[in-house]
């Protein structure tokens, strides 16, 4: 590289700072920015409803995409408790006398999605940040109609397992642009209802695949399976026709320094003729808060995920998602398959499991009322302890034998999907898209869901060996191992996870920026609209730095 283009990329970067510096000290846009970011913070949920009506469409229209995702990998963990389905894509166990599909291709066919999904988590990264959320979302979806194909006529397993991969692709695009797109149309009020009504998708999938499971069970043909893979087909076609006219985030667009476009949107994404709703006030505080951003780092890359700051924000965001994989909850997408192995009629584990999933979106509701009241880390950090209690008790029921133990282990099941999706299930969802920064988001969700994707290939690996008769039959003494996973979990979110109930995304930069201890983030005040960035902590108390000195 030569010394001209040397300073030439300089002054441009010269520039940018001064252009950022410009903004930063505009009085008019900062005014209006601190207008608007305390009008959010004082927001009440009914009033953000009447404001945001059609931010609240778009987003649950946008989440349920994941449908599509809950559906299929629980369908997984259904089918082998199928016999149909066992007979045609498995071999026959002379031990036992039954037809199984064996833990090594079990394991193909979950790690066939979960690798598909890096892969279309990798495709969305790049994709939303050039072209938006709303092509990709789109795109995707074209894509999944057609990978079904594949799904529905496969002749063997080996296809079947492609077939799991491709459609992993769109699934790992829908698990990026989905928490991204609703943190980021809606204010601080309604951002945890909204993240989290993703992780009321997936239950809903979830739901949908023991229902459809326990209508076909019974045939004796391959429709068995056909059906329930078909049922796929019945989520794109809606949801696409309904995007095609829906607005891309205002944050993307300022991001592209496109603050007409970015007006547009949110006029888009609000009530019309409300008097008391000033646009400009809300783009300048989107505005001012991308500025802030820009000056704490250089670029946009994935390797700016790791610099600075962002280093710290992307182990958090990647470590929630990580405990997602390893508190147990695995143990709930193969509940039929563990009944069917403990001795439980086919039907009737298929039943439990629609009751299973039932009262996980009732957990979900719930936690949408516990959300008003309690933080975030405080929801999460309880979660994980009442999931670990639970795993014990499971663990321990196994050395009974009985067939009382095995209903008594069911229930148990039942009450950890209860738990999970009241806890950590769905405020995971508003954590990862809070905690990462505005102009990374995107990337530093797609590295998150990338490693949770990844944790989850060593799990399902292990939890089919576990189950599996036909490898290490642990039975529910698979409990145990995962309470030691759980254990981990919860010391690491003890020390690691911040709290940011209540705060907008420039008061969480600074206290980032700042190296705010995570059980200090709740307490700390600041300003992020002082002039100088190194006075927007004025009123944090000498603990903080203690906090700093000791870390």
């Amino acid at each position: 590289m030569t010394t001209e283009n040397l300073d030439v990329r300089d002054f441009e970067r010269s520039q940018k700072q001064a252009d950022s510096a410009d903004v930063m000290h505009d009085e008019t846009l900062v005014s209006e920015a601190k207008h608007a970011a305390d009008a959010e913070q004082q927001m009440t949920l009914l009033r953000a409803i009447k404001l945001y009506p059609k931010a609240i469409s778009w987003s649950v229209l946008l989440s349920s995409t994941l449908i599509m995702e809950g559906y299929d990998l629980a369908l997984l963990g259904s089918l082998y408790a199928s016999p149909v389905f066992n007979k045609k894509f498995g071999s026959y166990n002379a031990a036992t006398g039954k037809w199984a599909v064996s833990a090594a291709w079990q394991s193909g066919l979950s790690n066939g999605a979960r690798a598909g999904e890096i892969f279309g988590l990798i495709f969305a990264g790049w994709i939303s940040d050039r072209y938006g959320y709303k092509v990709t979302t789109i795109s995707s979806l074209i894509l999944m109609i057609l990978f079904i194909f594949v799904l529905f006529f496969a002749p063997n397993i080996q296809v079947l397992v492609v077939g799991e991969i491709l459609c992993g692709i769109p699934w790992g695009a829908f698990q990026s642009v989905t928490p991204a797109y609703a943190s980021e149309v809606a204010p601080v009020v309604l951002r945890p209802y909204l993240t989290t009504f993703i992780n009321m998708c997936w239950v809903i999938g979830q739901f949908f695949a023991a229902a459809v499971n326990k209508g076909s069970v019974t045939r004796s043909d391959d429709w068995a399976y056909r059906i329930p893979f078909g049922v796929q087909w019945v989520w794109p076609l809606p949801i696409l026709a309904g995007l095609i006219f829906a607005p891309e985030s205002p944050w993307w667009h300022v991001r592209h320094g496109n603050r007409e476009a970015a007006k547009a949107s949110l006029l888009r994404l609000t009530s019309r003729n409300d008097p008391t709703f000033n646009a400009d006030e809300t783009i300048a505080m989107i505005e001012h808060t991308n500025e802030l951003e820009k000056r704490m780092k250089a670029g946009l890359t994935y390797r700016d995920c790791f610099r600075g700051i962002d280093l710290r924000r992307t182990e958090i965001v990647v470590g929630i998602w990580l405990v997602q994989t390893l508190g147990g909850q695995n143990l709930m997408g193969y509940f039929a398959y563990f009944l069917t192995q403990a001795g439980l009629d086919a039907s009737n584990s298929f039943s439990l499991s629609m009751g299973q999933y039932a009262l996980g979106m009732v957990g979900t509701a719930g936690s949408w009322f516990l959300m008003s009241r309690v933080g975030r880390r405080t929801i999460h950090f309880s979660g994980l302890c009442c999931q670990l209690l639970i795993l014990i008790i499971v663990g321990s029921l196994s050395f009974s034998g009985t067939n009382g133990s095995v209903w008594a282990i069911g229930a148990m099941l039942i009450v950890f999907t209860f738990v999970y999706d009241f806890t950590v299930g769905p405020v995971t969802y508003s954590l990862i898209s809070e905690l990462s920064s505005t102009r990374l988001k995107a990337k530093t969700i797609v590295l998150a869901r990338a490693g949770y994707n990844a944790s989850n290939i060593f799990v399902n690996v292990m939890t089919n060996y576990q189950l599996s008769s036909t490898a290490w039959n642990w039975g529910a003494r698979s409990a145990f191992f995962w309470a030691g996973t759980c254990l981990l979990s919860a010391v690491w979110v003890f020390f690691r996870l911040p709290e940011p109930k209540g705060r907008t995304y420039a008061e969480l930069d600074l206290l980032f920026e700042h190296q705010v201890s995570a059980r200090k983030f709740a307490g700390t005040k600041i300003d992020p609209f002082s002039h100088e960035l190194g006075d927007g902590l004025k009123s944090v108390s000498t603990e903080v730095k203690q906090d700093k000195e000791l870390e």
